[in-house]
């Protein structure tokens, strides 16, 4: 019987490297054909955060819906604030029977941002994208105008953003 695999070993086994702006570490494993847009029809990462300080998901959007998978580790949570002004919260763990959810949709133009549960050491997640993510999609986070927007997650928001 194999032991549990450690974030450092998922590090080296998927060569992952730093996302850029947005915090953690990713690896791209799959991009489908180009479209007449030069965009891939869909694409998918494996993606590891950890609760050492700094490292987050800062809070970004997305001009479409991205699907969030959990795989191994500890849970992680996703702050969520929506076009509509109202904000939520998610987490995706093990723990379905409990409101933990293994796969999670976030719409299209929602900001989110999140990390490792409180207690916890690291996630081991994915996201899987159609069409596929570009560079150009990704819309950084400003805490100020967030914070203006959703006065209630201030906090929050200043611990997900970066400059």
């Amino acid at each position: 019987m194999t032991s549990a695999p450690t974030a450092e070993d998922l590090i080296a086994h998927y060569a992952l490297e730093p996302i850029p702006r947005e915090g953690g570490l990713f690896r791209r494993t799959w991009a489908g054909p180009e479209r007449p847009d030069g965009r891939p029809a869909g694409s998918a990462i494996v993606a590891l955060l950890t609760a050492r300080p700094g490292d987050f998901s800062a809070l970004h959007r997305l001009p479409t819906d991205e699907v969030w998978h959990f795989y191994l580790g500890d849970p992680l949570e996703l702050l969520l604030l929506a076009p509509d002004g109202s904000a939520r919260t998610a987490v995706l763990g093990p723990d379905v029977l409990s409101g933990q959810h293994v796969q999670f949709t976030v719409p299209a133009g929602t900001w989110m941002g999140g990390g490792v549960v409180a207690g916890g050491e690291w996630s081991f997640f994915g996201c899987t994208m159609a069409p596929g993510f570009t560079y150009g999609d990704y819309e950084h986070g400003d805490a100020a105008d967030l914070t203006a927007r959703y006065p209630a997650e201030a906090a929050r928001i200043l611990a997900l953003c970066r400059s």
